[in-house]
């Protein structure tokens, strides 16, 4: 044996390694939190939770060993995840106690830093009701009440949801995998929540609770300002695209994930595939007909939306439309109109941005457009990508009867086309607006389908492993923001992209991709959540999807693919 290596007592105390290379010696068994308080103090972003050893814990969680620690904030996605999970906790618990006898759905979720909310059962609050709402969330903040985890046996979860009647509750666990589920008490309110919590509600400062049509929005920080809350927004046409697509789940019969997978397993796939496919035909066909009556009128459409909504998809559908319509689509890409490359704005770090309007030469593009629908020839540009340079590309003339189809993140954003064109054109916002929830107060969130869709795709069609398309995700999102999500409401109608039975098609193929994520890395914890979301659903055959899904565009095999809109 070598003499420098001997048995020892385990010590009363562990070593804790910070990110900065700084170590901090402290009780075996301590919390997290009591690590992180005394390495970093209160910082300007509340702390919220941990990492240890690579994996995203609870404050509380006790180090019982020498272990890496770093901490979350309200300032990272992992720590706004944890507020606003354990915010929606404290709504519901300060909503029983006042208003037992209705059911407060947490609906989704809005862009300027919210979810939106609606009760059954009742008729929506009014303002002096949710300032009681309000007064008593605020009661139960200062109490700081312990947010207390429990795990237990599956079965026994069941009959508690059974006996607090939480039927969205019972069918959802009816399918779990696991043996056990974790549930979370505050005072003697029970109820199961997908993810971490914050150790009390002490921790939960900063809210408001504002009126809605037809509801009221539970707002909270965004991750930039992690303390205030930003200016209310109206939403009108977002929230009427997530409110239509809602009532026609419930018309289905299958507005949680309990239900979807209870009509999996009796077999009813194929219908539910159906009828959600012939609910986007029906949407894009009557989008068509409205650009249509405007014939003449209308010579531009603008297709704008998020990373993998399924743009490239609904607009080869849309076009297929209005060809049967009669109409002429003619495809104007905007990449063409990229200027050069060392003339492309560069972002705070120095790098390129590729997603600001200022990448355009807007000046070029208007001028080709505005002689376009004049009916004069033009030479349009051709963007040589590899030489970052434009170059001369194809001389067209378009007829009356042609309409200019420009997709692009851009697409709503009122500084792309001229002012003398901008009545002329008919402008299109297509998002995956989810709208299928674990259950009342566990939302599926519109941002993690679009990211699950993207995380195949790459993976299919670029050879991306999951880890560096979520690397990359981050970036994406911050683009949207900038560029897209502010200028949805510019949308003469909106195009809801989501189809109920996607996460159950998706999930085999993104399961093993995730599967691959290396322990120890940043994308790992992102890797171990999406994991852990996509085991509530049961999987559906991908045969089963029409080969002109928007779905295909991301699992393959669309008819679609090598459609095109008309050039020259």
């Amino acid at each position: 044996m070598n003499d420098k290596i001997q048995p020892v007592s385990p010590r009363d105390t562990v070593e804790v390694h910070l990110p900065d290379g700084r170590v901090l010696s402290g009780p075996r068994g301590a919390p997290a939190a009591d690590f992180l308080e005394a390495g970093y103090g209160s910082g300007p972003a509340p702390l919220l939770a941990a990492i240890v050893n690579g994996d995203l814990r609870e404050l509380n969680y006790p180090i019982k060993m020498d272990s890496s620690l770093a901490p979350v904030t309200m300032a990272d996605k992992d720590g706004a995840r944890v507020y606003r999970r354990s915010l929606t906790f404290l709504l519901e618990t300060a909503f029983i106690s006042l208003f037992g006898d209705a059911v407060l759905i947490i609906d989704h979720s809005i862009t300027s830093g919210g979810y939106y909310c609606h009760v059954k059962g009742r008729p929506p609050l009014d303002r002096v009701e949710l300032d009681r709402l309000e007064a008593e969330m605020h009661r139960l903040i200062k109490a700081d009440l312990t947010f207390e985890r429990q795990e237990f046996p599956v079965a026994e979860a069941i009959a508690f949801f059974e006996q607090e009647n939480y039927p969205d509750k019972v069918q959802l666990l009816r399918h779990r995998r696991k043996p056990y589920v974790t549930l979370y008490r505050i005072g003697d309110h029970l109820d199961y929540h997908h993810g971490y919590m914050v150790p009390s509600t002490g921790y939960l400062k900063w809210f408001a609770l504002v009126k809605a049509e037809g509801g009221f929005t539970l707002r909270f920080p965004r991750r930039r300002a992690p303390t205030t809350i930003a200016p209310v927004e109206d939403y009108p046409k977002l929230l009427s695209a997530f409110r239509q697509y809602g009532e026609w789940l419930e018309r289905l019969g299958i507005d949680n994930v309990g239900a979807l997978n209870d009509a999996i397993e009796a077999g009813r796939s194929r219908e539910v595939i159906l009828v959600a496919e012939a609910l986007h035909e029906q949407h894009i066909a009557g989008i068509a007909r409205q650009i249509a009556e405007q014939r003449g009128e209308t010579r531009l459409v603008l297709i704008s939306g998020p990373s993998s909504s399924g743009k490239t998809t609904f607009s080869r559908r849309l076009a297929v439309q209005l060809l049967a319509l009669g109409l002429s689509p003619f495809a104007l890409e905007l990449d063409s109109y990229f200027v050069d490359r060392e003339k492309t704005p560069r972002d705070a770090d120095g790098q390129f941005d590729f997603e600001t309007l200022e990448t355009l030469h807007l000046d070029q593009l208007g001028d080709h457009l505005t002689r376009l629908v004049a009916g004069e020839r033009v030479q349009l540009p051709r963007y040589n990508f590899k030489a970052g340079k434009q170059e001369t590309g194809d001389e067209i003339q378009l007829t009356p009867d042609h309409l200019i189809i420009l997709e692009g993140i851009h697409g709503l954003n009122p500084r792309l086309v001229p002012g003398p064109l901008a009545g002329r054109g008919f402008r299109i916002y297509a998002a995956a607006l989810t709208q299928l929830n674990l259950d009342r107060h566990n939302r599926v969130s519109t941002t993690d389908t679009r990211l699950i869709r993207r995380i195949v795709r790459d993976a299919r069609e670029r050879g991306y492993t999951a880890q560096q398309t979520i690397s990359r995700w981050e970036s994406v999102r911050r683009g949207e923001e900038r560029n897209i999500f502010p200028h949805q409401e510019n949308a003469d109608v909106m195009f809801n992209s989501a189809l109920v039975y996607e996460l159950s098609a998706l999930q085999p193929l993104a399961e093993p991709l995730l599967r691959q994520v290396p322990h120890g890395t940043p994308e790992f914890i992102e890797a171990k959540r999406l994991l852990a979301f996509l085991e509530w659903f049961l999987p559906v055959e991908i045969d089963l999807i029409p080969d002109n899904s928007i779905l295909r565009e991301f699992v393959g095999k669309s008819i679609l693919q090598d459609f095109k809109i008309w050039k020259a």
